[in-house]
This record gives structure tokens, C-alpha cells and sequence, in this order.
């Protein structure tokens, strides 16, 4: 059982006007799924999340950045600032919904929703951060709740004639330039040195795409040199290690920033993943990671070290014959599946020596992780046709080649690259994996059912569970939220009341379920949760 989740900022397009500010669009986004939940808090909209425990300028290597350095990107631990009017003469309206702003007027930037997860306006982009979960199924799960979380806005925005529809693709790279981010998180002991989490990760992260990268047309960052490659976001890395997420962006981040007991935990920040609308390469991406993460705790992750890392993440995402070898420092030149079959084998042996893998005493995804691993890998050193159903970047190229070899076209045309955006659309009628989803060329873990009640329900073996409860329960005396706490204010207690949730692994449905069920109003709640609060001042 590892405590993991993921982040993703959508790509956001107004067709119908070029010229919109994005943050302004994807502010309009976090507004229109508002008025969608309707979760009312004592301060008269949605709950609003909390800064009080954010600290993005701790770094891992044990110092902290100054303000005065930091890239303004940097600075998540303060609430984006937009006004409602500039929004509305950016629209052509000036009769925005109260629905959707707070009691100042402000149009809506961040919220907690009943599924335990965070929608907010981050770098110019929608971004859905979902609950804390702990195995990689139940994180595919709550990532595509994201989906149609997102899916959900783009309906609502469409339903008003008097607003330019938004499109939002699940990719992460405009070809102009500009990436976003697919970002993991992981929790690990604080006890494990970081530097053993930089060399025992590194090697992995430089291959790992080979097995869940997503496919791009065009190299380079602007992808202007005609082509196909691995990953979305291997052409915009430029360091080895460091505390940035959108400018020199580092293989391992540094960011410090547990969201949880400092002293016992470690959350690692994980921005080197594309984004993933492929199930099962979603699956292996957490799941395989999961794995390394507890090879480097053991003390037994391979000793590789690769030459000029960043270099070679590149070369393995140009390099889709997965013929081209790398350098590594002992002098040896292997290929990235030879680096991923090293860590396989790794992971496969201390599963066998603790357990963990057996289909009796085991969890179950151990397994099921290590099977669908070693199965990719075949299939990619084989014939990697065969990997088409599952892995992402196989099945867009395989989707790409069929109009390339219809029209006779070249990888610098442009429709090719209308044919990468479109396989991202969220919009099930427009996007393209989602057509081949339907048609059973994709490989599904996971119903739409389960995905469905994803969407309103959070996950059962988190804190996060307490989350979403008290949001979606108490969400009028819900006054704000983040990972670590839920912050009351319940007419007749004369101050807030902040209940902590750093442990990750308590606020769960087995210890505070029975609560929920007991009691119908917030006071009685935190009454049994607390304790009797103080009388009124007099």
C-alpha cells in the first residue's frame, strides 16, 4: 500500500475567441462546475481551499528558496487574484452568475469537491487534482473522475448561448512552446536520504516513457521539426534535479512539501509524466513507480547511471525503432527497455522475497502490476504492434500511420498534428481515444460506472474520505479545505474550528464513516469528533 495521486492541468482553446485570456477561460471553468455541485459553505459559495500549510519553496536537498528568487510560478501557497469584471468584459457580459463567485464578487479559482479532490485555476490552466489513494487502480480511477469532472464544465459552458464554448484536451504541449503538467505524487518515509531517491529514480524516469508515454507529433519544444515521439514532455526537461515545475524543469523534483507529518513522511513530486488518458499506461505509470519507490526503500533499485540524463530522455523519446542505446557511466551502452527490464527484475525479485506478489498472501496489484510490466516489455521488444490496445504512444502512432498512409502525408503535416490534438479531446463525440475506447481498441481497467462514482464519492482508505464527506455533508459550514485539514464555522461556536488530517492513512470510512451516518448537522459532528466546544464569549 503505497498513498498516491495525481495532478492534471488541461490544455484549454476558445475557438470562437482567439484572443480570450486563458486564465480568464479556465477561471470560467472552475465557475461553471460550480454551479454545477451547488456546495454551499457558511461564506456562501463553494469550499475554498486553504493556504494556511503550503510551503512550495522547501527544498529536498535542505535548504529553502527566498521569495525574492522565486520564479512567480513558484508561489502556489497564495490564492490566484482575478476580478469578475475583467472577466465579463473579456466575455462581453456583465451579468455573471452568483453561482459561481464568492461574497466579494470574485469569480471562483479553487475548490474542494465532494470527492475529495481540488479544481482550480493553475498557470492559465484548469488543473483537477484528485483525492489520495492508495494502489494504482484506484488511481486511474480518480484521475479519470478528472475527466469528466472537466468533461462536465466544458457541457455546462456549451448550454450558455451567450458564451464562447471551451474545448479542454487531456495533452501537454501547445506545440508553440509551451508544456503543462501531468504531475504524480508519491508518499514516502522521510527517512529514506534523497539522493538515494535521485540516483535510484533517475535511470527509470529516463525510460519509463517507453511504457507509458502518450505520443506527440513534432520535436523539438515548438515541435517544429517534423516527426513522432515517445512523450509529450520529454523535449521541455532542461536539468537533472531541482525545485522548478515550469521553467528548467528537473528529471526529479525537490519540492519538500509533505502535506502530511513532516517529521514521518516525504510526499515525492513527480513532474516528468505525460498525461494519460490510456488506462493501462496510466496503470503502469503509477504502478511500476510504486514499485521502484519501494526498491530504493529497500536499498536493492539497479545501480545504473546514466550519461547526460536529460540528453538521453530526449534520445529515448526520438527513438521510437526503441532501437537507440544509451551511455551508461560503467562504460555499458544498453537500450531503454534493457533499463526497464532491469528494474522489472529487480521488482519481481523483492516481490517474491516479501511476498508481496503471491496470489494468496498478497494485495493483489503487486501482481497484476508486475504481469502487465513484464508483458509490455515483451510486446514492445517483440512486436510492439501487439502493445497497441495498451500502451498510448503505440496506439496514437498506429491511429497517425492509418492517415498517413491514406493520404500519403508527411509527419510535418499539419493535419497530423490536428489529428494528435483531437485524440485528447474530453469530449467523447470528438475525441479520438475515446472513439477507439469505444470500439474496443483500448484496453479498459476500469468501468464507467466505477469512474462515475468517482466523480461524487471519494475514496474509502484515505483521509481523503473525510474530506469529501464533510464537504459534501457539512458544505454550508465548510468554510475551507486542503490535504491536511478541513476548517469549520458552525453558527454558536464563537471561532473556526480546524480539524488536522495529516495523517494520510486516517479519516477513513472504517474510523470515521459511523460518524457521518450518526449525525445530520455539523455541530453534533464535531461535538462527538472534538469534543465540546467553548461556550459563546460572553
Amino acid at each position: 500500500m503505497r498513498v498516491m495521486g495525481s495532478e492534471t492541468e488541461y490544455g484549454i482553446h476558445a475557438p470562437s475567441a482567439p484572443g480570450a485570456n486563458a486564465t480568464m477561460m479556465s477561471a470560467r471553468v472552475i465557475q461553471a462546475y460550480a454551479q454545477i455541485t451547488r456546495q454551499k459553505t457558511a461564506g456562501g459559495a463553494e469550499t475554498r481551499w486553504d493556504y494556511t500549510d503550503e510551503e512550495p519553496l522547501h527544498d529536498a536537498r535542505g535548504w529553502t528558496l527566498e521569495r525574492s528568487q522565486a520564479d512567480p510560478s513558484q508561489l502556489t501557497d497564495q490564492p490566484p487574484v482575478l476580478d469578475a469584471e475583467a472577466v465579463a468584459l473579456a466575455y462581453g457580459r456583465q451579468d455573471l452568475e452568483a453561482d459561481g463567485q464568492d461574497e466579494t464578487g470574485s469569480l471562483l479559482m479553487n475548490m474542494v469537491l465532494g470527492n475529495g479532490a481540488r479544481l482550480y485555476v493553475d498557470h492559465a490552466h484548469p488543473e483537477y487534482s484528485s483525492p489520495e489513494v492508495t494502489n494504482p487502480r484506484a488511481a486511474v480511477t480518480w484521475d479519470a473522475a478528472g475527466d469528466l469532472v472537466a468533461l462536465g464544465a466544458v457541457r455546462k459552458l456549451a448550454s450558455d448561448p451567450e458564451l464562447p464554448p471551451i474545448n479542454l484536451y487531456k495533452n501537454n504541449t501547445d506545440n508553440k512552446s509551451v508544456s503543462y503538467g501531468s504531475h504524480e505524487n508519491y508518499l514516502m518515509p522521510r527517512s529514506v536520504p534523497f539522493g538515494d531517491i535521485v540516483r535510484g529514480l533517475t535511470p527509470f524516469f529516463v525510460t519509463r516513457q517507453v511504457i507509458c508515454g502518450a505520443g506527440r507529433v513534432g520535436l523539438g519544444q515548438d515541435g517544429s521539426r517534423p516527426g513522432y515521439q515517445i512523450s509529450q514532455r520529454a523535449d521541455f526537461f532542461e536539468a537533472e534535479v531541482g525545485l522548478e515545475t515550469t521553467i528548467r524543469r528537473p528529471i526529479i523534483n525537490t519540492r519538500d512539501e509533505p502535506h502530511a507529518t513532516a517529521d514521518k513522511y516525504r510526499r515525492l513530486h513527480v513532474i516528468i509524466g505525460d498525461a494519460n488518458l490510456s488506462q493501462v499506461s496510466n496503470y503502469l505509470k503509477f504502478g511500476t513507480t510504486a514499485m521502484v519507490l519501494s526498491l530504493i526503500e529497500a536499498g536493492q533499485a539497479p545501480r545504473i547511471e546514466v550519461h547526460e540524463p536529460v540528453a538521453a530522455l530526449q534520445d529515448v523519446s526520438h527513438d521510437t525503432s526503441l532501437s537507440g542505446t544509451l551511455r551508461l557511466l560503467d562504460g555499458r551502452r544498453v537500450t531503454a527497455l534493457d533499463i526497464q527490464w532491469m528494474y522489472y527484475e529487480a521488482a519481481a525479485k523483492l516481490a517474491l522475497e516479501t511476498g508481496v506478489s503471491d496470489a494468496h498472501s498478497g494485495d493483489g496489484h503487486t501482481r497484476e502490476v508486475l504481469e502487465r510490466w513484464e508483458l509490455v516489455l515483451t510486446q514492445l521488444g517483440s512486436d510492439p504492434s501487439a502493445a497497441a490496445s495498451s500502451v498510448e504512444w503505440i496506439a496514437k502512432r498506429a491511429l497517425l500511420d492509418g492517415y498517413r498512409n491514406r493520404d500519403n502525408l508527411e509527419w510535418g503535416d499539419a493535419r497530423l498534428g490536428l489529428v494528435d490534438l483531437q485524440w485528447s479531446d474530453i469530449r467523447p463525440e470528438k475525441g479520438l481515444y475515446y472513439r477507439m475506447l469505444a470500439r474496443e481498441r483500448m484496453q479498459r481497467l476500469v468501468d464507467d460506472a466505477a469512474i462515475a462514482r468517482a466523480v461524487v464519492e471519494p475514496p474509502s482508505d484515505t483521509r481523503a474520505y473525510f474530506r469529501g464527506k464533510c464537504v459534501s455533508t457539512f458544505g454550508k459550514q465548510v468554510v475551507g479545505a486542503s490535504w491536511d485539514s478541513v476548517i469549520f464555522d458552525v453558527p454558536g461556536i464563537g471561532k473556526l474550528q480546524r480539524v488536522p488530517t495529516r495523517e494520510p492513512l486516517r479519516g477513513t470510512e472504517s474510523l470515521t464513516g459511523e460518524l457521518f451516518r450518526k449525525h445530520d448537522t455539523a455541530a453534533a459532528f464535531l461535538g462527538e469528533l472534538l469534543g465540546p466546544p467553548p461556550g459563546p464569549k460572553a
